[in-house]
């Protein structure tokens, strides 16, 4: 039996957050405080909450097993990370064989744990020094200038506790792809969910956190009393009961295209012909299983593009993300700019932006063929 869990909490005000319990289902106060504190304080979305909660709860479990007080385990998490890595629920003190984590989500872990001992000591209930095993203070020789500040070198503090991670790369679905999940879809309500992550680019908990408020698909939006032109959609960050969330603070604006109009439109017959006069203001909902009428759950989207996927004898399974990835490679080959990828997609650095450029090979070849050959240049130069 597991000696802490992760756990879902709704507040009064409908509010949740996930928390840490013992096996007598007792919140761990002072992980219960940070928690709250990050969910409130911080706006961090309920799912960020969740993850932290899990690492956490990873943590409180290795203390135990171990017999430290989390209060004076930061010295120890070298083994603290190869428990992670062989650590298995049904033999908890086994620390031999092949990995059961990656390096990933190891770090993951150990990300979630600093981030809870760095509060402690904030909030004074570890001393400053509980940091000096967490951080290494060296100089920032490997950034990039743009980010080492116009005093050139610096020092900077680098997290101690990590393992090295494979090159991790997020690939795009093409065209051909995404077209082959359209056909493969049932219903309109699948078929505008597909349309809407490719073509404006949205997450998974931006699309499923959308509200009929939300949905300017009309050529004059200032009826609406929006000052926006065109079709778009709006991306705000609100606290949702089916766990949706926008990653972002900022609220902006995404351009909708005719394809994303027109199934929308065919969606909103579908739906309510379903539902009577609509349900709720959630723009996804259950259609077609229990309980009908309420929001759809991000992880329902990836529940249906595996289904997709297999319906449309796709070679690899496509998850909601690629599509992002797949719109942001279509803008920047349509001759897009990098800053318009970045208010597209609602990031706060162009470096974010930058790990969505997928440039084919066609791209790759025709960006080589461009540069002028030498040999012309001395024809030129001998006439």
């Amino acid at each position: 039996m597991r000696s802490f869990r992760s756990f879902p909490v709704r507040l009064p005000s409908g509010v949740r957050y996930w928390t840490v319990v013992d096996v007598g289902y007792r919140p761990v106060p002072d992980v219960d405080e940070w928690l709250l504190h990050e969910r409130l304080g911080r706006d961090l979305a309920e799912s960020t909450t969740e993850a932290y909660a899990t690492s956490v709860a990873l943590f409180l479990e290795w203390c135990a097993t171990v017999g430290l007080l989390w209060q004076g385990a930061s010295a120890h998490l070298g083994r603290f990370m190869h428990w992670l890595r062989h650590y298995r629920r049904d033999e908890p003190v086994v620390l031999a064989g092949a990995p059961v984590r990656d390096a990933r989500r190891v770090n993951a872990v150990l990300a979630a744990v600093r981030e809870f001992l760095k509060h402690a000591v904030s909030v004074g209930t570890l001393p400053a020094t509980a940091l000096d095993a967490l951080y290494d203070v060296v100089e920032d020789v490997g950034l990039p200038v743009e980010v080492r500040g116009e005093h050139g070198t610096r020092l900077r503090a680098r997290p101690r506790h990590r393992l090295r991670e494979p090159e991790r790369v997020v690939d795009a679905a093409s065209d051909e792809e995404v077209l082959a999940l359209v056909r493969a879809c049932l219903n309109a309500r699948d078929r505008f969910v597909v349309l809407a992550l490719w073509r404006a680019g949205l997450r998974r908990g931006e699309l499923t956190g959308l509200r009929r408020e939300d949905v300017h698909l009309v050529p004059d939006a200032a009826r609406l009393g929006c000052g926006v032109k065109g079709a778009h959609l709006h991306v705000v960050r609100r606290p949702n009961p089916n766990g949706a969330a926008a990653k972002s603070r900022r609220r902006r604006a995404v351009p909708a295209d005719w394809l994303v109009v027109q199934a929308y439109d065919a969606y909103v017959l579908e739906r309510d012909a379903v539902l009577a006069g609509g349900s709720g203001d959630f723009v996804l909902v259950n259609l077609f299983r229990p309980p009908v009428g309420a929001p759809m759950r991000p992880g329902a989207l990836n529940e249906l593009f595996a289904e997709l996927s297999r319906r449309a004898g796709l070679g690899r399974p496509m998850h909601p993300h690629m599509l992002r990835h797949a719109m942001a490679t279509n803008v920047v080959a349509a001759g897009g700019t990098i800053d318009e990828l970045k208010d597209l997609l609602g990031h706060a650095w162009l470096t974010s932006s930058e790990a969505y450029l997928h440039p084919s090979a066609d791209r790759l070849r025709a960006a080589v063929d461009r540069v002028a050959s030498p040999l012309v240049a001395v024809r030129e130069q001998g006439r």
